[in-house]
């Protein structure tokens, strides 16, 4: 898929926009005062393939966040600040790679000003982020309510503060928890700038309904090539966000990194526990950065033949399956080794 022509930002040892992949973003869920616990889950999102991880520092004690996690990932952190322009100037000092702030929401412009230059002596991006309850007075008074098109103007008002003071190294973000909403005020921004955008539908819920939301607004958007940098919003373990975002980015064929896996739904013919074995092989596979795709099928009739593409795959007898490669059968394995001889063929792989 083309996908839209943008600035390319620099962040941290990565980048955001232009021909740089989409990368994957989550945010720490440990409390700010927790410096031990923000560290270990940080580690584990880095683990898990997380591109870029986002921090709360709500007051100037938690920019000392900063510091602590850098010194344990490699990945860039940003630091997610509101109102308190002095916050800002603490955590780009303080080494943090990215902002994510709203210029007009820290008071008058000459903090606006002291925020820019600071950042653009050190080559730090801002990320302006705005959804439904951040809106400004002026517009919601233009349009009543929160609409599309006022995400779309409050994200380019606040870019506009930042221009005034010659600073374009910027990142986009309009989230709403309505997809509809979320979907078209991305439309109206990738039509009015070429900032890169980092989508997600905010507040999206639990695991279940919170990546089906995320799935429909983000894909839909990526498959018209609109978004640079991606963060699925879980009320979950971050880590859950981040395999969520790197799935989404597979089924688009837009990460070639990690299984792909082909699974059939399972019907009358299939005689092993199929869904256990499926749900087994993605779990114990999940890490494997291997660009190949694996076929977890019932039966003889949904097997070797209609799974050929597949690299490698397995396909239900009574009691035991097939193993097979590029549709060619290898061996008869009993259900209970299944799983096993698998991944052991998975791992002879190159």
């Amino acid at each position: 898929m083309q996908r839209r022509d943008t600035k390319k930002i620099a962040v941290g040892n990565t980048f955001i926009g232009g021909d740089a992949k989409i990368t994957v973003q989550s945010m720490l869920s440990v409390p700010s005062t927790d410096i031990e616990g923000s560290v270990k889950q940080a580690v584990a999102l880095e683990k898990a393939g997380c591109d870029i991880i986002r921090i709360a520092v709500p007051d100037l004690t938690a920019v000392q966040l900063i510091p602590a996690i850098k010194k344990e990932v490699k990945v860039p952190i940003v630091a997610d600040i509101h109102f308190d322009y002095k916050i800002a100037l603490e955590s780009a000092a303080a080494g943090v790679d990215k902002i994510r702030i709203n210029p007009g929401n820290i008071g008058e412009e000459s903090r606006v000003k002291q925020v820019a230059d600071e950042c653009r002596k050190r080559n730090i991006p801002i990320r302006i982020g705005v959804n439904s309850g951040s809106l400004e007075k002026h517009i919601l008074a233009k349009y009543g309510k929160p609409t599309p098109q006022a995400l779309c103007d409050s994200a380019m008002y606040h870019a506009g503060l930042l221009e005034k003071f010659d600073f374009d190294n910027i990142v986009l973000s309009m989230k709403s928890s309505n997809v509809e909403f979320m979907y078209q005020a991305y439309e109206l921004a990738a039509s009015q700038c070429n900032y890169p955008l980092h989508l997600g539908v905010t507040e999206a819920g639990t695991e279940r309904m919170g990546i089906i939301k995320s799935s429909i607004g983000i894909g839909s958007l990526l498959l018209r090539g609109i978004g640079d940098t991606i963060r699925v919003s879980l009320t979950d373990e971050p880590v859950k966000e981040v395999y969520a975002a790197k799935d989404i980015l597979k089924a688009l064929g837009l990460n070639n990194e990690g299984i792909k896996f082909v699974s059939c739904p399972t019907c009358g013919r299939t005689r092993i526990n199929l869904i256990e074995i499926a749900k087994q092989s993605e779990e114990r596979l999940k890490d494997c950065k291997k660009n190949i795709t694996v076929a977890i099928m019932g039966c003889a009739v949904n097997g070797p033949g209609e799974a050929r593409e597949a690299d490698i795959g397995i396909a239900g007898g009574i009691k035991e399956g097939l193993i097979f490669k590029k549709g060619e059968i290898i061996r008869k394995v009993p259900e209970d080794q299944l799983l096993d001889e698998l991944v052991k063929e998975i791992e002879k792989m190159d």
